[in-house]
């Protein structure tokens, strides 16, 4: 009797292991899905999850992780604001040398034409754009993303920041959201729309890797967003949205040894941006305070060398002969530490802090002179224009 038991236990156990080697072999989600059960904790089960449901499952997952995140209504919402511009001049050249008045035809007029991007910012047609983009333009066509096209007119120019507005006679034009700078951090997604090498509408994505660039000699005003969605020539004027497709920044530059895309790209942040666009829409220009200094930032070099007690601040390297700074004793070798109360650290800072204070007005310079701290009322006048390069 045990004998007969034993062998039938013997048999069932096999008929088992048969059963479980079969499964594995043909069905080896089921087995997938037992084991991570069993490594959760869950209780096991060998009744398979609906397929259905995985497709849901997985961009979720994809979603958390970042890696296949979709921006298709952030495209949607974004998109249609941005437009082509091609801008046209004339330009008589000079010759400078005798191969490049052979190569240039001896002076004669050649019409140029420059390919770019701008965004549309209200109902009204007002534009945003580099100023660059159409500096110099006699004939300024703008091409919308539906197909529709008009000239478009500069309300104003802004050199100081690069920025230019526009203005076109359409109705029912798309318009952008404005997105807030305070939200921006370093790491969040951003998107570049724009018509790089005019092969038409474009969308590239990355991240936000730095804010508040300065110091790169692309113009007097400079806070930029540094980012990794690729920006290619024709990107210029483009837009720079967050992952909601909100304006966070109009793109104006990037770094290239080769004149493409290398992951180092620039755009100009949307509060900078709204700033001259709502005054130039007032007043036709952009009108910044000036008090006639050369700045630099303050090195511990320079602050351990003159035995300064201070450690930031914006040293004076130059003082305008009869400007505004001058007649009211600020010196060389001066060190600025705050402007009306508000602490400067670099030299960015000071001219975005005295190119806010509008003229005629005077401002109050926290200084250090040697081992000496002294405050100085200095009158605001008006920035004078950039001088213009000469032409190629």
């Amino acid at each position: 009797m045990m004998r007969r038991l034993w062998l039938l236990f013997a048999q069932a156990v096999t008929i088992a292991l048969a059963v479980v080697l079969v499964l594995a072999a043909w069905k080896p989600q089921w087995w997938a899905s037992v084991r991570a059960r069993e490594l959760a904790g869950a209780p096991a089960s060998v009744t398979p999850a609906p397929r259905a449901a995985a497709p849901e499952a997985a961009p979720a997952l994809a979603g958390r992780a970042g890696a296949s995140q979709s921006f298709a209504a952030a495209v949607r919402r974004a998109a249609p604001a941005v437009v082509s511009i091609t801008a046209s001049k004339s330009t008589l050249r000079r010759p400078a040398a005798t191969w490049q008045r052979d190569f240039f035809g001896g002076g004669r007029n050649q019409a140029q034409t420059g390919l770019g991007s701008g965004v549309l910012v209200s109902p009204e047609g007002y534009l945003l754009t580099n100023q660059h983009v159409v500096d110099g333009a006699d004939d300024i066509e703008v091409t919308l993303s539906d197909g529709r096209s008009a000239s478009a007119r500069v309300v104003g120019t802004d050199a100081d920041s690069d920025l230019a507005l526009l203005k076109i006679a359409l109705d029912n034009v798309p318009v952008i959201p404005f997105g807030d700078i305070r939200q921006v951090s370093v790491g969040d997604p951003v998107l570049a729309i724009g018509n790089p090498f005019n092969v038409g509408e474009t969308v590239t994505s990355g991240i936000v890797s730095a804010l508040d660039r300065n110091q790169l000699g692309l113009s007097t005003i400079e806070n930029f967003i540094q980012t990794d969605a690729a920006i290619n020539p024709g990107n210029s004027g483009g837009a720079l949205v967050d992952g909601e497709g909100r304006l966070v920044g109009i793109n104006t530059a990037i770094f290239s040894r080769s004149g493409g895309s290398m992951g180092i790209g620039f755009a100009i942040p949307v509060d900078i941006a709204r700033e001259v666009m709502d005054a130039l829409i007032r007043d036709g220009q952009m009108t910044r305070g000036w008090i006639g200094v050369q700045p630099r930032d303050l090195t511990p070099e320079f602050a351990d060398s003159f035995q300064l007690p201070v450690r930031e601040g914006v040293l004076v390297t130059g003082v305008l002969r009869d400007g505004p700074a001058a007649r009211a004793g600020l010196k060389p070798g001066d060190v600025v530490t705050a402007i009306g109360g508000v602490k400067i650290s670099n030299t960015a800072q000071l001219l975005r802090a005295v190119g806010a204070l509008k003229p005629p007005s005077s401002a109050v310079l926290a200084v250090q002179r040697g081992s000496d701290a002294m405050t100085l009322s200095v009158p605001v006048a008006k920035r004078p224009p950039p001088r213009p390069r000469d032409a190629d």
